[in-house]
C-alpha cells in the first residue's frame, strides 16, 4: 500500500468505484480501523463502525449500487492524515426503501482519513446529500 495518505485514500476510492467490496478491501486498513459518519439524510443519527462492520457495509452497498463515482475535488495531506473534498454519485441497482432502480444519489463530502504504516486507521466523514426525489423515512 501507498505510504502517502492521499494516495492511499484515493486508491481505496478507486477500488470502491471498480466494485471491490468486503474482504477485497481489508488490505487498505489496519486491523483496528474504524469509521465515524456524521449525521446526514441517510443516517440522521450518524454512525460508527469497526473494520468488520465497514467491510460488511461495503458488500451491502455494492449490491445496492449499479455504479458509483468519487470525484476528488481537492486533497491534501497533513502529516498522516488525508483531507479530501469530493463529490460522490451513485446509481441505484434495485428498488430498496424509498429508492427505485436507476435513481441517482449525489453527496458532497468532506473526509478525513487517518493513516499509519501505509494503512488506513480511521475515516471520519461528513456527507451532505442532495435532496432525494423520494421521501426518506
Amino acid at each position: 500500500m501507498a505510504s502517502d495518505p492521499v494516495a492511499l485514500a484515493t486508491s481505496l476510492l478507486r477500488a470502491l468505484e471498480a466494485g471491490q467490496c468486503g474482504e477485497n478491501l481489508r488490505k487498505y486498513f489496519a486491523p483496528t480501523a474504524s469509521t465515524v459518519e456524521h449525521p446526514n439524510l441517510l443516517k440522521p443519527a450518524g454512525a460508527r463502525a469497526t473494520l468488520d462492520q465497514m467491510l460488511a457495509a461495503s458488500e451491502f452497498g455494492a449490491g445496492l449500487m449499479s455504479s458509483q463515482r468519487y470525484d476528488v475535488r481537492s486533497a491534501a495531506a497533513v502529516g498522516d492524515t488525508a483531507i479530501l473534498r469530493l463529490t460522490w454519485s451513485g446509481v441505484i441497482a434495485r428498488a430498496a426503501g424509498p429508492f427505485r432502480r436507476g435513481d441517482e444519489l449525489v453527496a458532497h463530502i468532506a473526509q478525513f482519513v487517518e493513516t499509519a504504516d501505509g494503512l488506513i486507521t480511521s475515516i471520519e466523514t461528513f456527507d451532505c446529500y442532495e435532496p432525494f426525489d423520494t421521501q426518506v423515512v
